[in-house]
Parts: C-alpha cells; structure tokens; sequence
C-alpha cells in the first residue's frame, strides 16, 4: 500500500493495480476497507486502478477529529490524493456510499474530474434514497428464498440500532442475486472490514444537503455513467433514473439480473460495460 498526507494531517492508504490511464475507486460501506471491491471483477486490464481506503478504514489512520468521517469531508481526501498523485485531472468511480463521495467531488472541484462512474450509488446525498414501496416491492421478490427470514431479521436489527458487523453480514443475502460460494465468501469477508465507527462519522448530522449538492450536479457537464443493478434493494433502478437526470451528460446503464455486488456476480459485463464509458 502506498500512503499520502491528507489535510489535517492524517495518513491515507491506497493501492494501485494495472496500467494505464488510472481510476480513482471510491469505497463504500460506509465505513467498509476497500479490500472488498478486488479489481471489480478484472477492471485492472483496462484501467490503472488507484484504490482508496477510506480514512479509518483497512490500512488508512484514524484522524485525531471524528469530524472528519463525515461523507462531505472525505470529498477533501479525494482532492489531496490527486494532488498526491501530481494530476491535473481523474476520472472517478464510487460504489454505493463511495458514490457519495464521488458526488461531492464532482461537485465540489468539477475541474478536477474527467469522467464519472456511479457504480449501485447510495443515494442519500441527493435526497432519492429507496422509499418505502421500493423496499416492499423487492422484499416480496425474495421472499420465497429460504434465507429470507433470517436475513429480514437481521436487516430489522440493524434499522432498530443494532451496531455490530454480524448483524450486517446476516443480512448480507439481500444484496445479491445469487446467495452462492462466491457471493458468501465475499458478503463473509466484511467480518474484518467494517467499521461501525466509521460508518456513523459517514452519516453524522450535517453531512446530506440534498438540495445543495442536486443543483450543483447540473452544473457538472462531464460524461457520467450511473451504473444501476436490477436486483440491488440499495439503489432501485428507478431512482438510479432519476439520478443520471439531475446531470447534463449522464447515461443509464442497467445491469438485469445482479445485485449490488455486480462484479461478484458478472464480472465481464461490469468489466465490459464500464471500460467502454471510460474510453468513449
């Protein structure tokens, strides 16, 4: 891994795969090590992947201000990674809450972005999270799936205030299309990845102004691709739509048949289809 000095002095942790021209990847989580997005399924053939781990997270320090987990202040990590890298402009991508960062990037040093991956974004940040009959919709498309009950169960615990990883991890079968070996070696994996700290820094109040951060993103005039999944409960492919809306040069990609995990599930295409909005 190779490390930078971030703004207020805490120590970052990155780590570069493949050749090329590279990509700055964004984790999400929150509050997950970045180990957990591999090479997103080979993306490394194409591109140089530049992967951050967030501060707190994996092989990056603790900052001395818990101030700083906050989704708006990681954007600034973003920003001293670049200049780290001695680049005048990234292309980015973000996964899921990473995409929330990606976002705020974008918005905040538009200059600095060349292209723009939302990969199963979070939402939060522009105020299109899932409602509730998004989630009612998806639960009953799984719920004769012989996992269902205990994963609902979990997922319950974690809403009602439940902190730990294993609750997280239960629930896991969720978030992908097929509950195989792959996806529960992957979903299992986050037992030493994930920080509850981290993630409540992530969320804490002020770090969503939804209003804020959509107007700023018409503004963005580079090419976005949003990349949504269709069995991803996190990122509904209809608010996905609207998303690629709120920018001028945005397409919509989605992806039948995989979860929020797609590179887990079917790498080629993930592998295929982003590659291709990179080169365009």
């Amino acid at each position: 891994m190779a490390r930078f000095t971030s703004f207020d002095g805490t120590e970052l942790a990155f780590r570069e795969v493949g050749e090329g021209v590279p990509l700055v990847v964004l984790a999400g989580g929150p509050g997950r090590a970045s180990a957990y997005l591999e090479t997103l399924g080979g993306l490394d053939a194409a591109r140089r992947l530049v992967v951050l781990d967030n501060r707190g997270t994996g092989e990056s320090g603790e900052p001395v201000d818990p101030f700083t987990y906050r989704r708006d202040m990681l954007v600034r990590d973003v920003e001293m990674l670049r200049r780290h890298l001695g680049l005048e402009q990234v292309d980015v991508l973000g996964h899921s809450a990473g995409a929330g960062i990606a976002m705020g990037y974008a918005a905040d040093f538009p200059e600095r972005v060349g292209r723009l991956v939302l990969l199963t974004p979070a939402l939060r940040s522009v105020g299109l999270s899932p409602e509730q009959r998004d989630w009612d919709a998806f639960l009953a498309s799984r719920a004769g799936e012989p996992w269902f009950g205990e994963a609902t169960a979990a997922l319950e615990r974690t809403a009602a205030g439940d902190e730990s990883v294993e609750s997280r991890v239960a629930a896991s079968p969720l978030f992908y299309a097929r509950w195989d070996e792959r996806a529960r070696a992957h979903a299992r994996a986050e037992l030493g990845q994930w920080k509850y700290r981290v993630a409540a820094g992530y969320n804490a109040e002020g770090a969503f102004v939804p209003g804020v951060l959509r107007r700023a993103l018409r503004d963005f005039d580079h090419p976005v691709l949003v990349y949504a999944c269709g069995v991803d409960p996190i990122s509904p492919v209809r608010r996905c739509a609207e998303l690629a809306e709120l920018f001028p040069c945005a397409s919509l990609f989605v992806h039948e048949g995989v979860g929020h995990y797609p590179w887990v599930e079917e790498p080629d295409v993930v592998v295929r289809r982003i590659a291709a909005f990179l080169d365009a």
